[in-house]
Order: C-alpha cells, then structure tokens, then sequence
C-alpha cells in the first residue's frame, strides 16, 4: 500500500472524483477531522442532491402505489462518465417539474375522491332515508286504538304514535359500520332513550381517499324532538366520526336532490378516470427513467461527499487529497485521472506524488469469486494488520480438510458437492436471488464444493458410504467358511494391505467401534499437533517482515520446543506404537514384545516421575532418558519465553533513548537549513512502560502453556463428530432401508418406496443439513481459536476504497 497526495485543479475536481469512483481504487483521508460536517465546501451542493434523491424516492414510492414496475438499468455503463454542471441543472429541473406534476394530479385526483366519497354517501342518504320518511308517513296516518292489549304496541310504536302529536326533528348522515353498536349505546344513555333511530347497510363499497381503504358504513336516520336534542345528537355524531347530511323532508325535493346527485356522480367519474389515466401516464414516463435519475443522483452525491474530505489551496487554485491505495495501482490511477483531465477539455493536469510515512497502511486482499468466501471466514475474526501473514491461503486447504474429517462419507460427500456444482454452474442466475438465507449458501458455494470433494476423500479412508463400505481391492482378511449363525468367528490376517483406507471386513465386526475409536483418535490428536505447530511457524514470517528477528529466538522458538517437547513427542509416540506389532512371536512362540502401553498414561507419569519408566510400560529402550530431557526442555522454555522478551525490549529502549540524546547534541545551530520534512501527522511513538510489558509477557506466557493442553484436547472434536455421524448414518440405514431387504413381494415394493422416500429426506435434512452445520461450526471454531490465535493478530484496517458500485448497494440496501 503506499499514501499518494494528489493536487486536483478545481476545474476538473468533479470528474477527477468521479473516474476514482468508478475505478474503486483509493480510499481517501479525512484532511479537516476538525471542520464540522454543516461548515465544508460542499454542504450547499450536497443539500441539493439530498432534495433530489427525496424527489426520486418519492416518485419511486408513487409509482410502487400505483403497481407500475420501475425499469432496471440493463447496464451501468452509460452512466459511469461524470455530468457536467448543466446536465445536473437540467435533470432538477426536470425532477422538480414532475414533482410539481405529481404533487398537483394527486391533490386534485384527492379533492376529486373526497367530493365523490360525499356525493355516493348523500345518494344512499337520500335513497335510504326516503324509505324512513315512508315508514313514519304510513304510521302516522294509522291511529292507535285504546282497546288495545298492552302487548300490541311495544315502546317503539308508541314513539311513533306520539308523532302524530308534536313535530318531530331528524338528523340524517353517515358512520363506520363498527361503530355503529356504539353510536346507539352512547345515543340511547345520553337521551334516555327519547329518540328513534333507523340504520342501513351500505352495499357499496366506500373507498377513504387518505388511506386507500375500504370502509364498511350505514346511513342512519335519528328522529327527537327539541333543538336541544337534536343538537346534542349532532355533537355525539361529530364525535364519532359520522358525516351528517341535511336532506328536506319533502317527498318532491328529495326525489329532485336524488337525480341531481347521480347526475353528477356520473360527471365526476368521468373526470375521475380521466385525473387517473393523465397521472398512470406521467408516472409511466418517471418510470423509465428513474432507476438512471436515481443513480446519477446518488453518484454525484457521493462524489461531493468524497471532495469534503480535501483541502483547497487558496493560492494554488486546486484541491488537495490524500489517500491509500494498492502501489501497483497507481499507473491506472494516473492513467485515469489523465482521461478525466482530457474530457473536461482543459490543459490543467492532476498532479499524484507517493508520499513517505510512518502511518500504518490499510489491508487490502485481492480476491476472486473463489477466494472470497475463504477470505470472508478470516475476516470475520479481525481484518489481519498490514502485511500480517493471512491464514485466508491455508485456510483454502485446512477448513474443506478438517470438515471432511468430521463429515467423512462418500455418499454424503457426494450429495454436497452435487449441490455446490449446481450454485456454481448457475451461480449469474443464482446470484440474482436476493434472498438473505439463500445468500448464505451462495456465497459459501465454494467452500461446500471443496468441503464435498474433501468428504469424498476422507469417505475412501474410512471406507463408508451410507454406512455401508466398499469391497474395490482384496481384503487383508479371511473369514472362516464353515460356521454357524451362534457362534463368533474370527477373521485372520492373510499377508494383503488394504490398498485405500479402512478395510471392509472391519465393518460389522464386532470391535469395529473400538477400532475406529483408538485410530480416529489419535488421528485427531497428530492433525491438530501438526495443525498447531503450523501456526506457531507462521510467527517466523511475521516477526522478519516486521523487522523483528530477535523475536524468533525470544519467542517462537521456546513455544515450538515447548509444544514439540510434550505433543510433538506424543505424536511420534502415537506413529511409533502403530509401526510396531506388540503380538509378534519368536522361534519359541514366545511374545517379542510386551503389552502395548497406555500412551495417556505415559504422558501423564512423564511430569509425575520424569526418567523413569516401568519395564511394563516401556514403549522403547531408553524412554526415560528421553523423557527427561524432553521435560526439562519444556521447563526451561517457560522462563525463555517470559523473561527473555521484556529483557530484551527495556535493553533496546534504552540504546533508543541514548541514541536519541545523542541527536538532539548534534542537531545544528539556530539559523541553519534543513532538507529533511517533518511530517507532523505521523503517529506518536508509543512511551516504553516495562511493568506493562512485563504483565502482558506473563499472561501471554501462561495462557500459551495452557491452551497447548487446551487446544491440543479440543482437536478431539475431530474424533467426536466422525464418531457421532458414522453412528447416525448406521443407525438411520439400519431404521429404515436394511429391513426392508428382508421383505419380499407387493409389500416389499411399497415399503422400499416409503422406506427410500424417508432415508433420502432425513439424510439430506439431519445427516447432511444439521450434522453438516455442525461440522461446519466447529470447523470454525478450530480455525479461529486453535489456529489463528498462535499467531495472528488480527487488529488491521479494512481497505475500504471510494467506490460507486459499495455507494449503490448500501444504498439500496
């Protein structure tokens, strides 16, 4: 990475920016971190595309409520050069002329809803009321007769009777149907129940202009007598959102009311369709070109953003930028900013100079659509620092690996890497889907095509496909060939090798899961002591590229004698013990060797009684002189690694201070020249503090000779998990399809579909979705804890460069 300074002329400072943008390949430095955000050079520009990105995401919005489609940019290259000033005019011009458009066609087509919302409300007044006004004449003209029985008139009738008596006042309106039961509760307890009150449904649907909601509703007549009364009926109808409507009582008049409204809704959906075809048309227009408006807008924006971050050069007429970028991207860099000069048609050249600093870079990984996903993985537990060596390359190899040890089946193995074949071959299509689960698959599609190859790999050693295993080359074993179902019989060896992996006759023995177990075990244990020792290597390039090769005599070198002298020891131990055979007889018939010994056990009286071995126990002559050097190696790096290092660095901060008295004596007499530039933003060195150091040394020292014990146990997760999914895989196989081989005719066609349909379902949802989750996890963890905390540090930077395509996504995201 190298910091360049770039002197850009006002000029051309616009495009300049833009062709960065597009190009993606500089991240720009904040030069006025103390220059509020509402006081730079450019708010005033950055408000208007602010105004214009709301106008555009308001037309977006009215076009997605009248369920017109917005037009994708097919492609985003006729949009990459940069806009002149008055390209940018012309487009808020015309953003601004179809907001006033818009904003008048909707108000007037709101006005016209309203007005149309009343006028159906007032027909069913009319139309429903007149059918109340009937009732009453037609009761009124029928006198009560006093002879009557108690019963034949009810409190209702009597409120009609008393009609024909006094004048009676009406209020006739409107209100929401789920209010009803209310308005009459609220009505009747008000006035104590002197009034009567008719309802109607509504049968048409009534559409509210504001929420674009349909609304059930009744038209309601209340007849009262009193002014009071009726005033009060209007106040608690107010209340509850009812529209009241005044209607004559005149049969004559309402008829004529009912024929002039009609008429003039009739008129006003005529105007009504014709507001909505001018305003679909209008949108239409914005449509097929707001996709393109939007991203000018947000690129120009972006742009004005970006040239915040400069100075300007009052003298010079130019602006002033500093940023980080790749050093073997600076020839396109120039290359770009000289077109950029070339298009504006000016003769004022950008200037880029490589600037010499003491800040820490950024990190930059180039990566591919193969990488990407590996690299992401890494990523996620801390950004490496610059130049830090990246696990995201070995990771390429370990992560498939150790998930394959875990997830070791051919089949399996197989069925992941169909998958991951068919995201790959389809992946421009696939990549279309913006579905945030399926994301996930996708981005790992080639993580789970390696980790597929992997457990096809690992499925030939343990020779387990589907639970079951493979009979390719000859056996190492024979099997007795008369013998009852009763009783156990024994295989013996015949001279042959298995010639790739486990051999089959192992399979169904009965010691097949002790055998499996002490040898996956132990797998387990030599691949995460070699995975470790890996790791603690890995520290020998970092401290030579950070010019810090006494560390590797300090430091990494007592942690790998430290590691090497218990585990290192235990795995070749663990070699050593499978090469020899412990059963091997002599001429006599007499064993050559003792029983094989506890390897556990051996480490363990390895620090309880260091030289000395019981003859039992012996694993090979002169054990426990081995033993106790080993020991006392591993003692001695405890002090070498905690002490050494802090020594080390008090010793050379004192030469530091020494050698910087010593400059200060020689500097020159006031007056004198100097060529050499300060530059006053490099970082402050650090204030040398031994006890910090000291204190750190001790817990880095304490924690490494733990997690060596730690880790190295957590590598038999490896072991664990291909235990459990060998165990599932036989156990479903056996549920589900190994009984059915038994059957035979009509049922046996019917159970082995059946039989099938469940085995295959519940192997690709538990065997290979969640066992495969599981693997994946602790893969992860091995990676992150076991493996990078031996040497990475991981408190980087990102390299996030000025980019118009990062611009766009998290925008729309």
């Amino acid at each position: 990475m190298s910091l360049v300074q770039l002197y850009v002329p006002v000029e051309v400072a616009q495009r300049c920016v833009a062709e960065m943008g597009e190009l993606g390949k500089v991240q720009f430095r904040d030069l006025n971190p103390e220059v509020n955000a509402f006081q730079r050079s450019f708010v005033s520009e950055i408000r208007r595309f602010d105004e214009m990105e709301r106008q555009c995401r308001y037309f977006k919005a009215q076009t997605a409520k009248a369920d017109i489609p917005a037009r994708t940019l097919a492609t985003s290259a006729t949009l990459s050069r940069a806009r002149s000033a008055q390209e940018i005019d012309e487009l808020e011009e015309k953003l601004r002329h179809h907001e006033e458009r818009i904003l008048e066609m909707n108000n007037s087509y709101e006005t016209l809803q309203r007005r149309y919302l009343q006028l159906t409300e007032l027909r069913h007044v009319l139309r429903d009321t007149d059918v109340f006004f009937q009732q009453a004449e037609s009761r009124n003209a029928d006198e009560p007769d006093d002879s009557a029985a108690l019963l034949d008139n009810d409190i209702e009738q009597q409120a009609y009777a008393e009609t024909n008596q006094v004048h009676l006042g009406y209020v006739t309106g409107v209100i929401a149907r789920n209010r009803i039961q209310t308005f009459e509760r609220v009505l009747w307890r008000s006035l104590r129940g002197n009034l009567y009150m008719k309802t109607a449904e509504i049968d048409e649907a009534i559409v509210d202009p504001d929420s674009d909601e349909v609304i059930e509703k009744n038209v309601f007549a209340i007849f009262a007598h009193g002014r009071e009364i009726i005033a009060k009926i209007k106040k608690i109808s107010e209340s509850l959102g009812a529209t009241l409507y005044s209607i004559d009582d005149s049969p004559d008049k309402r008829r004529d009311a009912l024929l002039d409204v009609t008429s003039r809704i009739e008129d006003l959906n005529s105007v009504l369709s014709n507001t909505s075809q001018t305003r679909r048309s209008e949108l239409l227009d914005i449509a097929e070109n707001l996709a393109a408006w939007t991203t000018i807008v947000r690129k120009e924006k972006a742009v004005y953003h970006t040239m915040n971050l400069f100075n300007y050069d009052i003298n010079r007429k130019c602006l002033i930028a500093e940023g980080w970028c790749a050093t073997n991207d600076i020839p396109l860099i120039q290359h770009s900013l000289k077109e950029a000069t070339e298009s504006s048609g000016t003769n004022l050249p950008s200037i880029l100079t490589v600037l010499r600093t003491k800040k820490k870079p950024p990190t930059f990984h180039r990566t591919n659509k193969f990488t990407e996903a590996f690299q992401t993985i890494i990523d996620a537990y801390g950004m490496a620092r610059y130049r830090e060596v990246n696990p995201g390359i070995f990771t390429i190899i370990s992560f498939p690996f150790l998930f394959a040890i875990m997830f070791g089946d051919i089949g399996h193995g197989f069925l992941m890497f169909l998958f991951a074949l068919y995201l790959v071959v389809n992946e421009k299509k696939l990549a279309l889907n913006k579905d945030e689960i399926f994301q996930m698959f996708f981005t790992g599609r080639y993580i789970m095509l390696l980790m597929g190859l992997f457990s096809i790999f690992t499925g030939f050693i343990y020779n387990d496909i589907f639970s079951l295993s493979l009979n390719i080359f000859p056996s190492g074993f024979d099997w007795p060939s008369n013998y009852t179902s009763t009783e156990a019989v024994t295989a013996t060896p015949n001279g042959e090798v298995y010639f790739l992996g486990l051999d089959p006759a192992w399979h169904g023995s009965e010691n097949f899961l002790l055998f499996t177990n002490s040898y996956k075990m132990k797998q387990a244990i030599i691949i995460g002591v070699i995975h470790m020792s890996f790791a603690i290597v890995l520290n020998v390039y970092n401290h030579i590229n950070y010019k810090n090769k006494a560390f590797i005599w300090l430091e990494t070198l007592p942690q790998f004698l430290f590691m090497e002298s218990i585990f290192g020891y235990l795995i070749l131990c663990i070699m050593y013990k499978w090469s020899v055979n412990w059963w091997e007889l002599d001429s006599d018939g007499n064993h050559l060797h003792n029983k094989p010994p506890s390897l556990l056990n051996m480490l363990i009286y390895m620090f309880l009684s260091p030289g000395k071995v019981n003859p039992e126990d012996q694993l090979y002559p002169g054990q426990g002189t081995v033993q106790l050097i080993l020991v006392l190696i591993a003692v001695v790096c405890i002090p070498w690694m905690w002490f050494a290092k802090p020594y080390y660095l008090k010793r050379k901060n004192s030469q530091h201070q020494y050698a910087r008295i010593e400059t200060q004596d020689e500097e020159e007499p006031m007056g004198s020249s100097s060529a050499e530039v300060v530059d006053d933003d490099d970082e402050e060195e650090e204030e040398f503090d031994f006890s910090e150091i000291m204190i750190h040394q001790t817990i880095h020292t304490i924690e490494f000779c733990l997690n060596c014990i730690s880790n190295t146990a957590s590598y038999l997760r490896l072991w664990a998990l291909s235990l459990a999914h060998a165990q599932l895989s036989s156990v479903l196989w056996d549920m589900t399809m190994k009984k059915i081989f038994n059957m035979s005719g009509v049922v046996q066609v019917i159970a082995l579909v059946v039989g099938f349909s469940m085995w295959f379902s519940l192997t690709g949802f538990i065997l290979i979705g969640m066992e495969g989750l599981s693997a994946f996890l602790h893969t992860l963890r091995l990676h992150w804890v076991e493996f990078n905390s031996k040497f990475y540090l991981g408190d980087g930077v990102p390299f996030e460069p000025f980019s118009f395509r990062t611009v766009l996504e998290e925008a729309d995201n």
